[in-house]
């Protein structure tokens, strides 16, 4: 651990997400960013047909029944996500999308944003860095949808409440090599098949002997028909081919 962290932490400046310490930094939001990069690993690649996500549910236990184990989520009929780190986190922060897409559908007849949805749940994120007694959120999501104009779009939300737009990008436990990947391979001509198979090569490449496709889950939306739609290991081990 770095010198100048122990002293903060010495200082007591790591006690609380509301406390700066004197170079600038939110010590618990910086915590809630290594708890991340422990979690399983989630991609996600925008196709010129759609846009797909994938994840590894890294179940350690055989007796754990795997579609117990969620981590794709819909959110709308256009919208789906994925989380790394405390899935729990990930688990309320998408109620709250869900809610928040409900209430825009009924107010205005129509289907939220991708981004007004991602604006909605980074406000939440950043509010917990500034109130005392609360913690940061420990998760990092990625919203995947095709708006009603036809575009597909993908969002990586951060704990601090900082989110960015990507073609293509990976957050949890091996996001700096699959990132690697997938700058190197990335094409934004692919299609949601070749999308998939992007995203299994550089889980592969990276996880090594560790790779189980029975652990994959995955998900795609089409700018087609604008829907979310899960797959199954069948359709995953057909792409993998």
């Amino acid at each position: 651990m770095e010198q100048s962290t122990m002293s903060h932490q010495m200082m007591g400046y790591d006690r609380t997400s509301t406390m700066f310490s004197p170079d600038g930094r939110l010590l618990q939001v910086e915590y809630a960013k290594k708890t991340i990069r422990q979690g399983s690993t989630a991609v996600g690649i925008v196709c010129k047909d759609g846009v797909v996500l994938l994840t590894d549910k890294r179940i350690a236990n055989k007796l754990i029944v795997s579609e117990s184990v969620e981590k794709l989520f819909q959110v709308d009929d256009h919208i789906g996500a994925t989380v790394s780190g405390f899935v729990s986190d990930g688990r309320i922060l998408v109620e709250k999308a869900r809610v928040r897409a409900q209430q825009h559908r009924v107010t205005y007849d129509e289907p939220i944003d991708v981004l007004e949805m991602v604006k909605s749940i980074c406000d939440m994120k950043q509010w917990f860095t500034q109130v005392g007694g609360a913690r940061p959120f420990g998760v990092s999501i990625l919203f995947a949808g095709v708006d009603e104009d036809g575009t597909a779009k993908l969002f990586a939300t951060e704990p601090s409440g900082i989110f960015f737009q990507y073609r293509a990008t990976a957050v949890g436990e091996g996001e700096v090599e699959i990132n690697d990947i997938l700058t190197k391979e990335y094409k934004e001509n692919i299609n949601i098949e070749d999308g998939f198979r992007l995203a299994l090569n550089a889980f592969k490449k990276v996880l090594g002997k560790n790779f189980d496709i029975n652990r994959m889950g995955g998900a795609y939306i089409k700018i087609s028909d604008k829907k979310f739609t899960k797959v199954d290991v069948n359709y995953i081990r057909k792409v993998a081919k």
